[in-house]
């Protein structure tokens, strides 16, 4: 039987080519030099089977031409069904079912057509509307179970929704029953409340939701009329696939159609694309409407993320316009990630700025790497270097510097709360220096968070317990392991599944289940906590009550009732290679901390509706940082050594509004631990913080306890969250007014054993000191304007002293020196 319809489907294909039709069809006519000539033009999905005289099916046509650009063409060419007694298609391509059989359906425009085999049985069998499946998604894709809308907790109006149908008994009850039943009508649907509200018919705090002509109204219509039944049983939904894959558009066919079916638990699909509800990554490139149909407004790449209930998929889409001026550049092979980031920009038409000259690249690698200016014998030497590795060299002897450890750190206390207000100061003090005794012996990072994880014992003498005095529940565990080892912000899916995201309230508890044992005592000395575990202990699940066995976010079920430890198991899922999170995870935050950006942008926020700017960047660069032992020194030294890194700060003409692809260096501002010490090492000066020892620099202070106004100001984090976010870097007025007349700057500047001081009582001339105070402050001889500007400027004074004030208060004020470029 199937070989049979195998060959009776491909002789109705083969006969579409041979024998159009010549009555009318519902398409405009197009022009055929609008579609062009094409190389080859297919039509998908191919061999579809529509089950039930409420099936469809959305076709889409896609063209490749002589230069290898793929264009849609869906709604270019016109579309006719052989077979209209089996069945019909509309003018955007979707097949409506009329009577058991196979029809073929074709796009045509001219000489340009294709055609696909549709198959439709069942017609004659009564299959009512899904509650589940069609209802729900239908409501969801109007937006009525939204968060602005009846999906809020308290609903809206006195009508409550669960956000996005994740409760669907509750739904079915609201609907059906809810408020004496008087929402839906079946002896005349078309009276029915959830019906005439969307359409407008009586007052609607929401607005306008559907029409008459669509999908949706259809569906609901349908499901009242037929009693509004609830099918709890029916074959779940599994997977959502859309189609087409990731494509690239070209000048001027900016439009995309897509397709999304969904794969049922009993091997069936169906087309859902018209109850499915979309979004762009990004609105300002391009949007999606109701019916999958993408037009792009400017160049650009977006994430079209379609939901179906809990179901999530997404498709890139890019779109190129042609630039002139812009001329290819050779992509190099010897670095992995010049490789990527220029194969990309040679993609998006987006040429790189020329390298950064030596004393731009050793001012900046040296704050990036070790949180310090350098200094001008450091400068002088660097210079005078013959050597074609003189960079390299600079590279590796940093990554030995015992401040290349003060300032990492620095980072990685930030995101893990190292926080004298939450573990006590002995607590944030012995933390701090676990992770700094890590990273002096370059531990893998996949150890340092395994043993973060499994810890055990007193937060004092095992440091590595204070990560659960800081998550002392199993849902704070979640959120903080998630987001820091993970990139993933979970939390939504505490009270409901995730609105946007394929995380569910399952999701959450399943990876809550870990951390259900984990307990903790006093020690046996004051403020200290001993970590331990018991030996029962679940959670459970609050929608259902029922206890969650422990299972990997993404990945499988981890429950051995024989295991002392589930952590173990989560440890070694989280940083093997099944998790498709951990390194990329782990390189992006890397990656964000010497460049500026993330691949990834927030860097702690991967999700489908987030896509990395540069997936081959990310992949590749994980590769090598999995190959190389997941070692953070070697991963910071292929990141710096790379041309991407080295790039000038100074835009070209082709380049200056990109803020993605990484053509040009990002300025920005420095970190508050690091501007503070080069204000002091430009005044040669000390500041005192808390109880620590004098002459501990900003990066070097272990606990995030310790208050000091400057460093608030400039955005110091309380580290209180584990995201990267509680640390701002835009600069404010506040921020202006510490620069201008606070109290640390002045002190500093007027310090009587300072540089300033120092200056102004030696023999050196103005222009003497002028030079000398450009090359600490901003790694560079002043230009000749500068020079007599500022010689002018400090003439001006009776006080030597003074005048050397003005010269440095000028320099650190500048943007030059505030930002790291």
């Amino acid at each position: 039987m199937i070989a049979g319809r195998t060959k009776r489907l491909r002789a109705l294909a083969v006969l579409s080519f041979l024998v159009l039709p010549t009555h009318p069809t519902r398409g405009a006519e197009v022009p055929p030099a609008a579609v062009g000539s094409p190389t080859s033009v297919a039509v998908e999905p191919q061999g579809s089977l529509l089950r039930g005289a409420h099936a469809t099916q959305q076709l889409i046509v896609s063209a490749t031409y002589a230069d290898r650009t793929v264009r849609d063409l869906t709604h270019a060419l016109k579309w006719v069904s052989l077979n209209p007694n089996i069945a019909t298609v509309t003018a955007k391509g979707r097949v409506e079912p009329r009577g058991n059989g196979s029809a073929v359906i074709v796009a045509r425009a001219g000489s340009v057509e294709a055609s696909a085999v549709v198959t439709v049985e069942g017609m004659e069998k009564s299959v009512p509307a899904s509650f589940r499946y069609e209802v729900i998604p239908a409501i969801s894709q109007a937006g009525c179970n939204s968060g602005a809308c009846h999906g809020t907790p308290n609903g809206k109006g006195g009508f409550r929704l669960s956000l996005r149908g994740y409760l669907p008994d509750q739904d079915y009850f609201t609907l059906s029953r809810g408020s004496g039943g008087r929402r839906i009508n079946p002896i005349a649907p078309e009276t029915s409340l959830i019906l005439r509200k969307p359409l407008g018919e009586l007052p609607h705090e929401g607005g306008l939701r559907l029409t008459r002509n669509s999908t949706i109204y259809e569906i609901l219509y349908r499901w009242i009329n037929e009693g509004a039944k609830d099918d709890p049983t029916a074959p779940a939904a599994v997977r959502l696939e859309v189609r087409p894959g990731a494509r690239v558009l070209n000048d001027p066919f900016r439009t995309q159609q897509i397709v999304a079916i969904v794969h049922m638990s009993d091997g069936s699909t169906r087309d859902v694309t018209p109850i499915c509800y979309y979004n762009s990554s990004n609105t300002e490139i391009a949007d999606v409407d109701p019916e999958g149909l993408v037009t792009f407004k400017t160049r650009g790449e977006v994430a079209i993320i379609s939901h179906y209930l809990d179901l999530v998929a997404n498709v890139r889409l890019t779109f190129l316009v042609d630039v002139p001026g812009f001329k290819l550049v050779d992509v190099p092979q010897d670095s992995v990630i010049d490789k990527a980031v220029i194969t990309k920009l040679n993609l998006m038409k987006i040429s790189p700025s020329e390298p950064s000259g030596d004393r731009s690249f050793i001012r900046r690698v040296y704050l990036d790497t070790i949180g310090t200016l350098p200094q001008p014998d450091e400068v002088e030497a660097f210079l005078n270097d013959s050597a074609p590795d003189r960079r390299a060299k600079v590279i590796d002897q940093l990554l030995m510097r015992s401040e290349f450890y003060d300032l990492w750190s620095l980072k990685f206390a930030d995101i893990l709360r190292s926080n004298g207000r939450l573990i006590q100061s002995k607590g944030a003090i012995a933390f701090s220096r676990w992770i700094r005794s890590n990273l002096e012996r370059d531990v893998p990072l996949n150890q340092f968070v395994q043993e973060l994880l499994t810890a055990n014992g007193s937060a004092f003498s095992h440091p590595a317990a204070n990560y659960y005095r800081l998550s002392r529940t199993p849902e704070s565990a979640v959120e903080a392991t998630a987001q820091l080892f993970m990139g993933v912000r979970i939390q939504c899916a505490k009270c409901h599944n995730h609105p946007f995201e394929r995380w569910t309230q399952d999701d959450y508890y399943g990876l809550a289940a870990f951390f259900a044992r984990v307990r903790q005592k006093k020690g046996t000395q004051p403020d200290d906590v001993v970590v331990y575990l018991t030996r029962t202990g679940d959670v459970r699940q609050p929608r259902t009550g029922q206890v969650v066995k422990p299972k990997a976010l993404g990945g499988p079920i981890l429950d051995d009732p024989k295991a002392a430890d589930r952590r173990l198991a989560l440890a070694s899922w989280l940083t093997g290679s099944e998790n498709p999170f951990f390194a990329k995870s782990l390189v992006n935050r890397v990656w964000y901390h010497l460049l500026g950006r993330g691949i990834v942008e927030p860097v702690d926020d991967f999700r489908d509706s987030n896509p990395a700017s540069n997936d081959e960047l990310l992949d590749h660069l994980t590769a090598e940082f999995v190959s190389q032992g997941f070692s953070l020194k070697k991963l910071i030294r292929s990141i710096l050594l790379s041309r991407t890194y080295q790039l000038s700060d100074q835009v070209n003409d082709l380049n200056g509004d990109d803020n993605v692809y990484f053509s040009h260096a990002y300025s920005k501002l420095l970190p508050a631990e690091v501007l503070l010490d080069a204000i002091s090492t430009v005044t040669s000066t000390v500041t005192k913080f808390g109880d620590l020892p004098k002459g501990y620099r900003a990066t070097q202070i272990p606990d995030g306890k310790i208050d000091d106004a400057f460093l608030k100001t400039f955005g110091r984090p309380a580290r209180d969250i584990a995201c990267e976010c509680e640390r701002e870097s835009d600069s404010n007025l506040a921020q202006a007014l510490q620069l201008i007349g606070g109290a640390t700057v002045n002190e500093k500047l007027r310090h009587d054993s300072g540089r300033v001081a120092a200056l102004a009582k030696s023999s050196k001339s103005l222009e003497e000191i002028t030079r000398e105070v450009y090359l600490i402050a901003l790694t560079r001889e002043p230009t000749a304007t500068e020079l007599a500007t500022m010689l002018e400027h400090m003439r001006g004074f009776e006080d030597r002293r003074e005048a050397v004030e003005d010269l440095v208060w000028v320099l650190i004020n500048s943007k030059e020196f505030l930002y790291r470029r």
